[in-house]
């Protein structure tokens, strides 16, 4: 187990505050949060709704802090304007809401850190596709973690969006899917990556065979299929892969779809004709009923496409840093669980 480095104050630091204006040593943690709410709220009202405590109570404190403000830096915090407008935010207000915001954000940072090494809480991001893998290793795991009153946050992510939660460490593991090529990925080099399984992206459609009169579609024949895709995430990317970063004015896309139920929805509808762009096993389970999928629709395989990418669904984790605790970490036990039940498959 590491910890960082001793934060030791600048020489005369603590003199400093000693000399402070007594008003200003006794400012709380909960004024600096109310005033960071009435910068982000506007006015002491909303603010008050914010906090879930009495408009007076949260005049009183702004009071309280301009005084103390006032008389240690000769300006207040903040100044009430006209009637139904926000409150004004002074230079030194700002300075304080600044300080406030970085202050707050050192403190989780630190707590959320110490919480991690002590093994407290470990907190795993899933998709809603991959949260069964997190399901299939939690009876390995469960006895231990209840024992040690670990807890375990398992928080919702979009594809997306994994890495940048995983980057900012405000999540431990990820399980999610990325397009993948046959050979090493640079891009995974600051991961540790438990492969769990490959699959390929097919398309559901409704489109009946006189419309659609094949069972495999190729790339160049995909642009002329009216297509349910979205903007953005894991499709998206493999879209951008084969057609390029300007891959909506080279296809013909009808509908901009960042759920397979909705796409499914408006396939079932008939509203719309076209073919949904989804993972062959979703694919499969709206074919097969296991997914509200309906009667009509028809899977289509591609095939042919450079390059050649595939849906790579994992467990994804920060490079390295299950080293830096021992093996009996929660961190390491859930991935240990993981590795052993990937093997198996």
């Amino acid at each position: 187990m590491t910890t960082g480095p001793l934060r030791v104050p600048p020489a005369g630091t603590l003199a400093d505050l000693q000399a402070l204006a007594g008003p200003l040593l006794d400012v709380t943690l909960d004024q600096l949060r109310t005033v960071l709410a009435v910068q982000e709220a506007g006015s002491p009202l909303r603010a008050a709704s914010m906090l879930g405590r009495e408009h007076s109570s949260v005049r009183k404190q702004l009071d309280t802090l301009n005084r103390a403000f006032q008389q240690a830096c000769g300006e207040a915090l903040v100044i009430k304007q006209g009637r139904g407008q926000d409150y004004l935010f002074t230079p030194t207000g700002e300075m304080a809401a600044g300080v406030a915001r970085g202050m707050f954000g050192d403190w989780l940072a630190g707590i959320t850190d110490r919480r991690r090494h002590l093994g407290a809480i470990v907190t795993v991001a899933t998709t809603e596709f991959t949260v069964d893998f997190l399901a299939q290793i939690w009876p390995q795991v469960e006895g231990e973690f209840t024992r040690r009153e670990i807890n375990l946050n398992i928080v919702h992510v979009r594809t997306r969006d994994f890495w940048t939660h995983l980057d900012a460490k405000s999540v431990d593991l990820v399980c999610g899917s990325i397009p993948a090529g046959s050979g090493r990925d640079p891009a995974l080099d600051a991961y540790d990556v438990i492969e769990w399984q490959r699959e390929d992206l097919a398309l559901i459609t409704n489109l009946s065979v006189r419309e659609l009169p094949v069972e495999v579609v190729d790339q160049q024949r995909l642009p002329s299929v009216p297509l349910l895709a979205p903007a953005a995430g894991l499709v998206a990317e493999f879209l951008r892969g084969w057609y390029g970063s300007d891959f909506r004015s080279r296809l013909r896309v009808i509908a901009e779809v960042d759920s397979i139920y909705y796409g499914l929805a408006l396939l079932r509808s008939n509203l719309i004709h076209g073919a949904l762009l989804t993972t062959d096993a979703a694919a499969q389970a709206a074919i097969e009923g296991r997914l509200p999928g309906g009667p009509g629709l028809r899977l289509i395989r591609l095939t042919g496409f450079s390059p050649a990418l595939q849906v790579l669904a994992g467990i994804f984790a920060r490079k390295g840093e299950r080293n830096l605790y021992h093996q009996e970490h929660p961190l390491n036990l859930l991935w240990n669980a993981f590795e052993e039940q990937a093997r198996g498959r």
